[in-house]
């Protein structure tokens, strides 16, 4: 037998995947690891944390599950995002990796705009956030000067454990986009950006494609892990990027809504001729020379948690979220805005918090509950209305996540977006898509859409109803005012909320 192993390292656990030719995942072993928030709004990570915990998966495949060392072909990786992880000359870590979730830099941030403004989303195709890349190195930069003279190069977390097993730095071009230092459209390093910050462009590692050969495993990792020296390692990709070849977005005319903590809608695209002027993030795909589209909804998954923890806590979770059955469309006329960690597409707005508007004395809990549902498809309809100003069109919506796990989202998902959405029978999403990644690379298929073909499988279609389509019309136009009517007193509120 011959497999690959698609590595999906989280911001919580990695989780190690062995699949076989036909797209069979026929072991998986995860383990979780520590997050560490010394200060408030601080989110950092020991990379060796990284390297135990895969460390420890992989050879629990080879010894609880059967998975010979030499039946492992290939190997790589889906990542956790934009997370900073600095190196000496002698390529050891010199901090600790400060993480995608990790708020302190909005004084960077705001010093990127300040000094390049628009040219900087001409060139990067993105807005610098908070949670990028470059406004981490500014703040070590500006904060910890003695550890910035020191760096010699940064990786992301992915790229730094492909390092730990193959002695190879490199970046692949999905997760570099998203440091935004890279000329997302020339696919290198932007030396505008670096100069006018002062970062040395020799920081800034060797490109790899996700499907490019990266090395073999090292020899000092072989006797680490039980792996032998023979097999090969692959780029692999960020983690939305290989969450979209996992669940075969890869046409234009496709988009994914992924619900998990977060929310995620992204579209493929073909080129780089598609200027969202920064109102979407605009990545490098993990298909050579292609390109993704991604919007983001901060709590989408988390607004219901927090709705089933605070009024439901001893439901179970299927028969809570069923129960918006009981409601009507458009949930009687209640509507919920899932800002309650604030938000970031369309409104990148870190104070903003949610709210039910329009609560009636007749509401019951199965109101509030299908609310939330539509309140989070709402934002995602948000994100597509900025597709479609901008000429892009697409017909079909594959629902992942926690989106994908019940029949009354899945046809509420599809009567918002008035489009056909399905789900995927065998849905492993970013270590799928990993695995898939390893198997092109090693020549298993001549293209990743082929390796799809054969390894992704769609479920059932939920088809628009006409009559719902037009209630959500309505409704989606009342909850588009719902920011720009409470933006001030939500940020007047969240004051009060920090003051007393």
């Amino acid at each position: 037998m011959s497999y690959v192993l698609g590595v999906d390292l989280g911001t919580s656990a990695v989780k190690v995947s062995a699949v076989d030719r036909n797209g069979n995942i026929v072991a998986q072993e995860s383990f979780d690891y520590e997050l560490s928030n010394p200060k408030p709004g601080y989110s950092e990570q020991n990379p060796e944390d990284w390297v135990s915990a895969t460390t420890v998966s992989i050879v629990r495949l080879i010894l609880n599950d059967g998975i010979k060392p030499e039946e492992i072909e290939g190997i790589s990786y889906s990542g956790q995002m934009h997370g900073l992880v600095l190196l000496d000359e002698n390529k050891q870590v010199l901090r600790p990796a400060i993480l995608w979730n990790d708020t302190r830099t909005t004084k960077q941030r705001e010093e990127i705009l300040d000094v390049m403004g628009d040219e900087f989303i001409d060139i990067t195709r993105n807005q610098p956030l908070e949670g990028f890349t470059l406004p981490k190195i500014l703040w070590v930069k500006e904060n910890e000067p003695n550890i910035f003279a020191k760096a010699k190069t940064f990786l992301l977390p992915k790229d730094y454990l492909r390092y730990r097993m193959t002695g190879e730095i490199a970046m692949e071009y999905s997760d570099a986009a998203g440091t935004v230092l890279l000329d997302v459209a020339k696919k290198e390093w932007s030396k505008t950006v670096a100069d006018k910050f002062g970062i040395p462009l020799d920081m800034c590692p060797p490109l790899i494609e996700s499907i490019g050969f990266a090395g073999n495993i090292s020899e000092s990792y072989s006797l680490f892990a039980g792996l032998t020296q023979d097999t090969k390692v692959f780029g692999g990709a960020a983690d939305n990027a290989a969450g979209a070849v996992g669940s075969g977005i890869l046409a234009p005319n496709m988009v994914m809504a992924s619900i998990g903590t977060s929310g995620v809608v992204l579209k493929y695209d073909d080129n780089a001729d598609v200027d969202y002027k920064g109102k979407l993030h605009f990545f490098n795909h993990a298909i050579p020379d292609k390109f993704y589209t991604m919007g983001v909804t901060l709590a989408a998954g988390y607004s219901l948690s927090w709705l089933k923890k605070t009024f439901g806590p001893t439901d179970d979770f299927t028969d809570f979220v069923s129960s918006a059955a009981e409601s009507k469309v458009g949930a009687n006329g209640l509507v919920f805005t899932p800002y309650i960690v604030g938000e970031r597409t369309p409104y990148a707005d870190a104070d903003i918090r949610g709210s039910f508007i329009g609560i009636d004395g007749t509401d019951t809990r199965s109101d509030f509950v299908r609310a939330v549902l539509e309140g989070i498809i709402y934002s995602f309809a948000d994100i597509m209305d900025i597709f479609d100003e901008n000429g892009q069109d697409f017909d079909t919506v594959v629902s992942i996540g926690g989106g994908s796990k019940s029949p009354l989202w899945l046809q509420i998902q599809a009567d918002i977006f008035d489009k056909k959405v399905v789900s995927l029978e065998n849905e492993q999403g970013p270590g799928m898509g990993a695995a898939m990644l390893a198997a092109v690379g090693l020549g298993w298929f001549d293209t990743v859409q082929d390796c799809a073909a054969e390894f992704v499988h769609f479920g059932k279609v939920y088809t628009p109803n006409a009559e719902n389509v037009e209630k959500y019309k309505a409704m989606h136009k009342i909850y588009k005012q719902v920011y720009p009517a409470t933006a001030d007193i939500s940020h007047q509120l969240l004051d009060y909320r920090r003051k007393y």
